[in-house]
């Protein structure tokens, strides 16, 4: 049986769900009406979720832009597909390339500016998605974006904290074309401020005239490749025009009668499915939700996760070994002998082998359900934007490394570590929940702490949202919000987690929105993160 949830949160930030037939949720109202306005012309989830993503681009581009990368897994009403949108290495690109150009001393390719620049595949994941589940018309799914980036928005407040903090950092500031983009009259727009891109309108009314065309094999191809080589980029229209997604098989991790799916490598949603393959084996039902020990045997679990991860996962044809050795149930049951209940401790990578982020969500009544993510990466990512076209210039290449034994290793063409991660759950093969949550490292760390506090201890999604949440960070430490109990944080210390400053604004504990199916065709519930300026909206 499906848990049966309470429905009342209990945390100081509560919100009420969303019921509906026909629902999106996402981080933004605009670009959640934008969805609902799809779904309301006759389009189903994908359009509702292609036009949301389109708009996000522009009411959150201190996290997304037309320059992003994407991931997506969608149940169509029959079964599941995933969507690797994430893109490749331009043709230059080598270690040799790296060290001549930033010097030998070089580890990974720099964090802002061409050197971390691969190939965007948002843009080509909407056609792709688009093209195969679509009802409407691509060019009306641009037509919400197009109206807002021309008529412009007030910006809301979690936003415009984000955009001035990214603007305090000069080695986003002085990229070019980053100013003139972000910084109307010299300053960050100021709350409830009018803000309009006409140069990001000027390409959606492209992407959607040419259904994407223009933006791998046309005029804005070419506009980065004249912009790339102005300012010292390595990347050429070429790259752009040999860049395709990948669809592909959603990997799986059965847990309290449901299973998890995640996008395989490049991506990091690996690390949830190993946490809990991994805490299956750690019995959290005699503790309570928010105590000590549930606590404890989770972030064990994770770092545990994540100690493999970072060791092994990059680009599924460069693996030393596959994804189901590190699902493997045996190998699972090991690690999980490694987590002592009263200790914290810092952990290895084992040997399985013996011998800057948006989230959006939408369903309809049709059945399907989608689960998308859209991430510029840190925040505004490399800083560049193309002049006359707005497109802001993910930096996700920053996620290779240049040590030549490493999996993970630069190479022309191919696809970057990568942390933006889309969840869906099933139960006896039937669609469940689409859900994610935002926010570097932390989105496998949302991901397991959500969906226990669902599965294990029938917290509803929404409580799920307002809960208190922990980040592992590395070794043993660990940051946690401020509204967690105390004597619950005085716990994990006794244990021997390193806690930060409590009350670090710094801290990113990953914005989420979920979007569960009632069970007798009654619709959907929705969630939405207040971490965030959440909305879901549905009918």
């Amino acid at each position: 049986m499906s848990p049966v949830f309470d429905w009342n949160s209990g945390y100081a930030h509560a919100r009420s769900p969303v019921f509906a037939r026909n629902i999106v949720s996402t981080s933004h109202p605009l670009a959640a009406q934008a969805g609902l306005r799809m779904l309301a012309q006759g389009g189903n989830a994908v359009d509702a979720a292609i036009a949301c993503a389109a708009c996000m681009t522009l009411v959150e581009p201190c996290s997304n832009g037309l320059g992003s990368d994407a991931f997506c897994i969608l149940w169509d009403g029959q079964q599941l597909h995933g969507l690797n949108a994430s893109g490749t290495a331009p043709a230059a690109w080598t270690p040799e390339h790296f060290f001549k150009t930033y010097g030998a001393e070089c580890r990974n390719p720099p964090k802002r500016g061409w050197g971390g620049v691969t190939v965007p595949g948002a843009v080509a994941g909407w056609v792709a998605l688009s093209e195969r589940f679509g009802k409407l018309a691509f060019a009306d799914l641009m037509a919400p974006a197009i109206e807002i980036a021309e008529r412009g928005y007030a910006v809301p407040v979690i936003v415009q904290r984000k955009w001035a903090m990214a603007a305090a950092l000069p080695e986003l500031t002085e990229q070019p074309g980053f100013a003139q983009a972000f910084l109307p009259g010299g300053r960050v727009p100021a709350v409830g401020e009018l803000f309009k891109f006409p140069d990001a309108a000027c390409s959606l009314r492209l992407i959607a005239q040419t259904r994407g065309e223009a933006f791998y094999r046309g005029e804005i191809a070419a506009a980065v490749e004249a912009f790339a080589r102005e300012t010292g980029g390595a990347i050429t229209a070429a790259d752009f025009a040999a860049y395709r997604p990948e669809w592909v098989e959603p990997l799986a991790q059965d847990y309290a009668g449901h299973t998890l799916h995640e996008i395989p490598p490049n991506g990091q949603g690996i690390a949830a499915l190993i946490a809990l393959g991994i805490l299956k084996h750690l019995d959290l039902k005699p503790h309570a939700v928010d105590s000590v020990f549930a606590q404890h045997l989770q972030i064990e679990a994770m770092k545990l996760a994540f100690a493999d991860v970072y060791r092994y996962v990059s680009e599924a044809s460069s693996m030393e070994l596959r994804a189901a050795d590190l699902l493997n149930p045996d190998y699972l049951r090991e690690r999980a002998r490694l987590v002592d209940p009263l200790r914290a401790q810092d952990f290895g990578c084992g040997n399985p082998v013996k011998g800057g982020t948006i989230y959006l969500t939408a369903a309809d009544e049709s059945g399907m359900m989608v689960s998308f993510i859209q991430s510029n990466y840190m925040g505004f990512g490399s800083g560049l934007v193309v002049p006359g076209y707005g497109v802001s210039l993910q930096n996700r290449g920053h996620c290779f490394t240049l040590q030549a034994d490493h999996p993970n290793v630069v190479a022309p063409g191919k696809r970057p570590f990568h942390t933006i991660i889309p969840a869906f759950l099933t139960r006896d093969g039937k669609p469940v929940m689409s859900y994610g949550v935002m926010g570097g490292n932390m989105q496998p760390q949302g991901h397991l702490q959500t969906l226990v506090r669902m599965l294990d201890y029938g917290q509803s999604p929404q409580a799920a949202c307002d809960a208190p949440r922990w980040r592992f960070n590395e070794g043993l430490s660990l940051n946690v919000e401020p509204h967690m109990p105390a004597a619950t944080i005085e716990g994990l210390r006794a244990l021997g987690h390193q806690i930060g400053d409590i009350h670090d604004s710094y801290q990113d504990f990953g914005a989420g929105q979920f979007i569960w199916r009632l069970e007798n065709g009654a619709g959907y519930v929705a969630a939405s993160d207040p971490r965030r300026d959440g909305a879901a909206v549905g009918f």
